[in-house]
């Protein structure tokens, strides 16, 4: 079972992430002098921090920023002038990321969102990391497919499996849910990858994908 309003993705097949994240890059297209900036998006449990692990994995030079960092303690998805601002436009600038959210001040939360200058790569990852304000920072992006049970399944286990949990869970799907069909983030991907995949494949390895994705506006993969 899919999302409101989200297609089947298809035909799958099996890539090493290696090459995947070749052709990532690839369709990044030119970005002299910063990151190319990907966005991995999906529903929660839907698989997108796995994925991101991958893809960092293979590229060596990458860092991650998780939205949910940037959204902690201050809301579940209206923080894109705190991503913009804090990370987004200096990564642009080919500058150092040492972001502290207003949130990790007042409550006193160690440490800083990082990314280091010199990356080939920063990975944008959570609920919303595609959103239509976000996409001129954006170069390519990527839509976590998933069975909407097995990834309510994975989220309330992932948050403690207990009624805390559940009621999180129901809390956070109250503002997911119409946020993405508003939104529809997968008609804007370059690449779609299978959060639970049917085909035989090694996790460790590899992705199962969809794609590249032609559409006007989106650049084209150069592999």
């Amino acid at each position: 079972m899919l999302g409101d309003g989200e297609p089947a993705a298809g035909p799958w097949h099996v890539e090493p992430v290696e090459r995947f994240a070749r052709q990532l890059l690839g369709a990044a297209g030119p970005h002299i002098g910063r990151p190319a900036v990907v966005a991995v998006d999906g529903h929660s449990g839907s698989g997108k921090t796995t994925v991101s692990q991958r893809i960092c994995a293979a590229v060596p030079a990458s860092a991650v920023v998780r939205t949910d960092d940037v959204a902690w303690n201050h809301s579940i998805l209206g923080w894109t002038d705190l991503l913009v601002d804090g990370v987004l436009k200096p990564v642009h600038r080919g500058e150092r990321v040492s972001f502290r959210p207003p949130a990790w001040r007042e409550r006193s939360r160690e440490g800083a969102i990082e990314v280091p200058a010199g990356r080939e790569l920063v990975i944008v990852e959570g609920v919303g990391a595609a959103r239509r304000e976000l996409m001129a920072l954006l170069d390519v992006v990527v839509w976590v497919q998933s069975d909407m049970v097995e990834a309510e399944r994975r989220g309330i286990e992932r948050d403690g499996g207990d009624e805390a949990a559940v009621s999180f869970w129901h809390l956070w799907m109250a503002e997911e849910l119409p946020f993405m069909v508003q939104q529809r983030p997968w008609e804007r991907a370059a690449f779609i990858v299978a959060g639970t995949p049917l085909l035989p494949h090694d996790p460790a390895r590899q992705v199962v994908i969809a794609g590249p994705i032609r559409r006007p506006g989106l650049p084209p993969s150069s592999l």
